[in-house]
């Protein structure tokens, strides 16, 4: 069996877009040096989902496309949401995806002081202050789109005095909300975000790295841009809700620069996918309330719970190759997804027969003690994997729904007298039926034909079923968990009328305990994925044990949802 890589191959190559136009044309107009310096700058407040999977291939793709650097960056600016958990999964996640941000991890916690030391400097510029009002009466004075804001009694505070204040706030004098600062910029600004927005609060919290050294935390408008300018990225690349900041991100780096250089803010649409929430603070409460297992069910839509289910880090590259990188919002099929993930589990998945709802085969003519190995083709899309032995023996274990006691006239798996192929041993003839005292069929006895070894008849007749079997004292029982999409309508978040727990689809999950599959499965690892035979695609969950194997679908052979939401 191929040994399982939890790190991706090498990225796939990038197609151009217009951020690469865009890149290009600085590199050519020689600005920041002709350097190319990116970041990928997550929030240590949840586990990556599959929309921070395009930031994150964009990030490090156009770096690597133009021979520059990528910084990983953490965002910990909010003590209290953050936690190492997600730190480490992030990182995790991001190595899985095939990238590398090398020597260059950086957190915004790293740039705390020089941060600190900013604000006071536009303090003494006279270009903040520090405000007493509660946030519900600052929010207010801010006004609307088409209302200018109200300034704030205490804007026009001496440098001495805010100064002051600003040091006492974190000197820990005050509690939490009592204060905060300021830039003071233009209270009628057609942009919002140009109207005094925040630059700290007070926040008597532990920070995850920094301890108990400050209670005051910058805000994340405050941070990036300065953060981006201290590393010194040259495109920082951000989703199009910050377009809007981009004003505010340019004022805060030109009060900053001290030369020439400027990081530039370039944004692009987020990745959107039908049936599927993005929201963290949703996927949290998920968590936390026991509607999922974990931030790595299976069912989530965090890399971590796609990883877990046996998605490939190169069927996300894929994805995120074939939407593009554009600026038009929009919300891509997660069918596009799906095809993906089957494109690519086609060509390297390895090959078994595996039984969900098993039906017992008894085979008279065969010998009862006899155990006879037949040859399987591992990948028919890849001749080097090779062939295996897989036993047959006189029991065996086919799907239920291959067997009709009264089939319709185009029904061509097995019923009584009908002769089908077992996939790479021998025709069988289906002769007996037997029932338990419910009536249940529990049994099916057939004979078979010796001359058909290997599937095909000498004398030239042909037979139109072929089933998988695995058998039933060589096989291996195993739990098998039939994951489906998390929610059952298309657009969960645009869904207002009802609370968002109310739409996630009961059928997500089914646990099917006694299954059967080849023996060739007891050496598999986690994360080792497979191709069922006529069933789909499968990995091993990591909650699998020597005493008990548990097996997640990836997904289906092809896609039959549209087919069972429209029956």
């Amino acid at each position: 069996m191929a040994e399982n890589n939890s790190e991706s191959k090498k990225p796939v190559a990038k197609t151009r877009n217009f951020i690469h136009e865009l890149v290009e044309k600085d590199i050519q107009e020689g600005k920041n040096t002709g350097r190319v310096h990116t970041r990928f700058p997550p929030e240590p407040n949840g586990y990556l989902h599959i929309g921070h999977a395009k930031a994150i291939c964009l990030d490090f793709g156009t770096a690597e496309k133009f021979g520059g650097k990528c910084n990983l960056r953490f965002d910990d600016t909010n003590p209290t949401k953050e936690d190492v958990e997600y730190v480490d999964s992030i990182k995790e996640d991001i190595k899985w995806l095939g990238f590398d941000w090398e020597d260059r991890l950086y957190y915004a916690s790293d740039f705390f002081d020089r941060l600190y030391d900013f604000a006071e400097q536009l303090i003494q510029e006279g270009k903040a202050y520090v405000d007493d009002q509660p946030a519900d009466l600052i929010s207010q004075q801010r006004g609307t789109p088409t209302k200018p804001g109200v300034e704030s009694p205490y804007r026009k505070r001496s440098a001495e005095e805010n100064l002051d204040l600003f040091r006492r706030m974190k000197a820990g004098e005050f509690k939490n909300g009592a204060r905060v600062l300021r830039a003071k910029i233009d209270m009628t600004s057609p942009n919002m975000h140009m109207r005094d927005p925040l630059m700290y609060r007070i926040n008597h919290a532990e920070h995850h790295r920094t301890g108990n050294k400050w209670c005051i935390y910058p805000m994340y408008d405050f941070a990036h841009g300065q953060c981006d300018y201290f590393e010194g990225i040259t495109h920082s690349l951000c989703t199009l809700e910050f377009e809007i900041h981009r004003p505010l991100y340019n004022w805060f780096i030109d009060q900053l620069a001290t030369d020439d250089y400027r990081p530039r803010q370039i944004e692009f649409s987020r990745l959107n996918l039908t049936y599927t929430m993005m929201s963290k603070r949703k996927l949290l409460y998920l968590v936390e309330n026991d509607f999922v297992s974990g931030w790595d069910d299976p069912r989530m839509p965090t890399l971590s719970g796609m990883r877990r289910r046996g998605f490939t880090p190169e069927s996300i590259r894929s994805l995120v190759e074939k939407v593009g990188i554009t600026k038009t919002e929009g919300t891509i099929d997660v069918a596009l997804l799906e095809h993906a993930v089957r494109d690519d589990l086609n060509k390297t998945a390895q090959r078994v027969m595996g039984v969900l709802n098993p039906l017992k085969v008894v085979i008279t003519n065969y010998p009862e003690d006899k155990v006879e190995m037949v040859q399987a083709i591992n990948n028919p899309e890849d001749e080097s994997a090779g062939r295996r032995d897989v036993p047959f023996t006189r029991e065996l274990y086919i799907e239920r729904d291959d067997f009709m006691e009264e089939p319709p006239r185009k029904f061509f798996r097995l019923s009584p007298g009908k002769e089908v192929r077992l996939r790479y041993a021998y025709y069988v003839t289906c002769n007996e039926v037997i029932k338990d005292e419910a009536g249940e069929i529990c049994e099916l006895r057939c004979t078979y034909d010796p001359e058909t070894r290997g599937g095909n008849s000498p004398d030239g007749r042909k037979v139109k079923g072929t089933l998988h079997w695995v058998s039933a004292t060589e096989g291996v029982k195993a739990e098998i968990r039939l994951y489906d999409r998390l929610f059952n309508v298309e657009n969960p978040a645009g869904e207002k009328e009802k609370e968002f727990t109310e739409l996630l689809n009961p059928e997500s999950l089914k646990v099917l305990p006694d299954c059967f599959v080849e023996p060739f499965l007891r050496s598999a690892k986690p994360l080792d994925q497979f191709q069922f035979e006529r069933m789909g695609y499968f990995n091993i969950d990591k909650e699998s044990t020597e005493e008990k194997l548990v097996i997640n679908r990836t997904v289906t052979l092809r896609d039959n949802w549209s087919k069972q939401m429209n029956k």
